[in-house]
């Protein structure tokens, strides 16, 4: 594999790349805190409790999506097969319960302030992602939001296309930072996308701020994708002026495209797609540990049959040598 030095030196063009950012990009952070399985620990299913961990356990899986996939599929068998309406209803009541669980569990499991990060760890971060000219990311969590927002040298600015009354505007902007699936910071009111930002006061942090959304009376909830298939994050996405926007900047991207840190999935199909379509012709896909280990020869073989297309030239480089977090 490439170092990330040797990536860069492989470039063909004098123009600065792009990246994509993974959940392996926070899981580097911290690999505990970001992990499903700690998701799932802290997670709470209300009056469902027992029926959706069982689930959990007899799929034999961490995956929320995955669950959910599970029943998706058990409320078409169902509905195929004439089951009684009560029944039914649990099943699509389950599916809401999951979705809602995972928002309060990720918000709940997050660290709460910006000064949880050491100031070294955001002077490394970002020495990293100022070495990109947009960062498009799949991740829910704040790490990356809060490290484009420190006030360090060297200065590092970074538009997200949100202005006065912290309200998104996008077009006409240089909005260079795009939350493909949405983010904790973010929510939908009557005027568009909008979002948290640190107030300086007791209960004035963003993770705060969150919670309190979704203590409301109906609980506001962040402008999260957590759809289970690609073909359901995509309808999602369209139904969201933000979330649109940001795919669209990735499909009209011309530059070289760096993945870190994403497990190449399926589930995040359109996504790739998008890249595929893009006018992008070099592509560098993260590999992190032994690259022969099962697990990263399926990432290798699906980001080859996923982006190796049109022309496109894919390379895999050495997630070690990234050094994110110093």
């Amino acid at each position: 594999m490439l170092t990330l030095d040797e990536a860069f030196a492989a470039l063909a063009a004098d123009i600065e790349p792009v990246i994509l950012l993974g959940n392996g990009f926070s899981q580097a952070w911290n690999p505990v805190i970001f992990d499903y399985a700690s998701l799932l620990e802290v997670a709470n299913f209300e009056d469902r409790e027992n029926q959706i961990r069982e689930l959990f356990k007899r799929l034999n899986t961490w995956d929320f999506e995955a669950v959910m996939r599970a029943l998706l599929a058990a409320q078409t068998v169902a509905e195929v097969h004439a089951v009684e309406q009560p029944i039914i209803d649990n099943i699509k009541r389950d599916q809401e319960i999951l979705k809602q669980a995972l928002l309060t569990a990720i918000s709940d499991n997050h660290p709460r302030l910006p000064s949880d990060l050491a100031t070294a760890q955001y002077q490394s971060v970002r020495a990293f992602l100022r070495r990109f000219s947009q960062i498009f990311t799949v991740n829910y969590d704040l790490l990356m939001y809060w490290a484009r927002n420190q006030n360090l040298e060297p200065v590092w600015r970074t538009d997200d296309g949100f202005r006065a009354q912290r309200r998104w505007e996008g077009y006409g902007t240089e909005q260079m930072v795009h939350f493909l699936h949405g983010g904790l910071h973010l929510y939908e009111g009557s005027s568009g996308a909008l979002k948290h930002a640190y107030t300086g006061e007791v209960g004035g942090g963003i993770v705060d701020q969150v919670r309190a959304n979704l203590d409301m009376t109906p609980p506001r909830f962040p402008l999260f994708v957590a759809e289970p298939t690609h073909q359901q994050k995509k309808q999602r996405i369209s139904r969201s002026p933000y979330l649109t926007f940001c795919l669209r900047k990735l499909e009209t991207n011309t530059a070289s495209v760096f993945i870190l840190g994403h497990s190449m999935d399926e589930n995040d199909a359109h996504i790739f797609e998008a890249i595929r379509k893009s006018d992008t012709r070099q592509i560098f896909v993260s590999v992190f540990g032994d690259e022969n280990s099962d697990e990263n020869r399926r990432l290798k073989a699906n980001a080859l049959a996923f982006l190796g297309a049109a022309g496109k030239h894919v390379d895999f480089f050495d997630a070690s040598t990234t050094s994110i977090w110093g």
